[in-house]
């Protein structure tokens, strides 16, 4: 039987008398896209901001399996050993890709910082990666030394990709990746997204609110709402008969023209 790659146990996380995460749990396997949808306020970037250990949880546990086979417990890391983590092993795409690029260098730059972090110091071996990477998230490598700025937000976006992705994680935090952008821009985007995650046997956890992202993309779905995980399955059955009345008011409001 396939162990899980990532292992979340009795998370929760409260701000006053706010429960954003009441006691979720989970499993996520290898190449397996887990969907977390809800509405503003329903706690899904909470839960994901806690995986990624950004905020401190009131209670709970994350267990991740390593490359070597090593059960990392996430919350007990070094703070070093957390960061090297999220720089090779793991990667976080945020909603706003200027929250996870730096604007002021150029996009090569933005790719070559986090192999310097691992170590590769050859510019040359560094600039030719980058540009492979610009090619793989559709980007001209012609534009390897413009900055983020002279891109458009789905270029910025797709850049972020390939800034994560350069170090082969094998796991993928997505908070909202399509928000914000216009639905052709958006459509691209998803494809590329499908592609990345099959040749690359990504493991993802995706948090959005758009019904369409997780039903073209997860195999898994979680349906949250007030901090509780109140349906969860695969996602075409939770989709398709959905038995939670807020699950049913999504799909109902998804279907909505």
């Amino acid at each position: 039987m396939t162990k899980a790659l990532l292992q979340v146990h009795q998370l929760s996380k409260s701000y006053g008398a706010i429960k954003a995460c009441d006691r979720i749990s989970f499993n996520l396997f290898p190449g397996q896209v887990l969907g977390i949808v809800g509405e503003s306020g329903s706690g899904k970037s909470t839960l994901l901001s806690a995986i990624a250990n950004y905020i401190a949880v009131d209670e709970g546990n994350v267990t991740y399996t390593s490359r070597n086979g090593e059960d990392l417990e996430i919350f007990q890391l070094a703070e070093a050993k957390r960061r090297l983590l999220m720089r090779t092993e793991w990667g976080f795409v945020q909603q706003n890709p200027r929250d996870g690029l730096r604007m002021k260098v150029s996009a090569g730059a933005n790719i070559g910082e986090r192999l310097l972090d691992i170590g590769v110091r050859h510019y040359g071996n560094i600039r030719d990666e980058a540009a492979h990477w610009l090619q793989q998230v559709e980007i001209d490598p012609a534009r390897i030394d413009d900055l983020p700025v002279q891109f458009s937000g789905g270029m910025q976006q797709r850049l972020q990709l390939a800034r994560v992705l350069v170090t082969h994680p094998r796991l993928i935090l997505m908070d909202e990746p399509t928000g914000g952008l216009d639905v052709s821009v958006q459509a691209r985007l998803l494809d590329l997204l499908r592609s990345l995650v099959r040749n690359f046997h990504l493991s993802v956890i995706i948090v959005t609110h758009d019904i369409g992202v997780v039903r073209l993309l997860a195999h898994r779905l979680l349906v949250m709402q007030q901090g509780q995980v109140v349906e969860s399955g695969l996602t075409d059955q939770v989709l398709d008969d959905p038995q939670h009345p807020y699950t049913q008011l999504l799909v109902s409001a998804a279907l909505t023209p």
